[in-house]
């Protein structure tokens, strides 16, 4: 399965040794999925982890290399992303999801991706992190 990681996820993985987040990274080396991010989300989970706690900063970078980072999303994609209650700055994510064929958005950011929960958008399932372990191992 391919899963689409977004900036706050990686964050989190970074934020705290072996939080939930990082251990998507541990069912990756398993082989139970592959973890896409988009150089747009990582830049994000870079600004923020440098802002918010320098120190993990380290962290994040050791996670970069075993993610796949997906092609950047057409114009038409992002705009379709916008249509569909995205703010302008969210839609990149869900659209670079799209354009790496991810079959799921893993992402903590209710307040603008709450309305796509558990709905599946030109073939991304959009999830919580909680409801991503129930998926990948059932």
């Amino acid at each position: 399965m391919r899963v689409f990681l977004d900036a706050n996820i990686l964050f989190s993985a970074a934020y705290v040794d072996d939080s939930s987040a990082s251990r998507l990274f541990g069912l990756q080396a398993v082989g139970v999925c592959r973890l896409l991010t988009s150089a747009y989300a990582l830049d994000e989970a870079r600004r923020n982890i440098a802002a918010k706690r320098p120190k993990q900063s380290a962290a994040l970078e050791s996670f970069v290399g075993h993610l796949t980072l997906t092609p950047e999303p057409s114009p038409d994609l992002t705009a379709e992303a916008v249509r569909l209650g995205l703010p302008a700055k969210d839609a990149p994510v869900l659209a670079a999801a799209i354009a790496g064929k991810a079959d799921a958005l893993i992402t903590g950011d209710r307040a603008h991706f709450g309305h796509l929960y558990d709905q599946t958008v030109a073939g991304v399932r959009v999830v919580r992190l909680t409801d991503a372990f129930a998926l990948l191992v059932g």
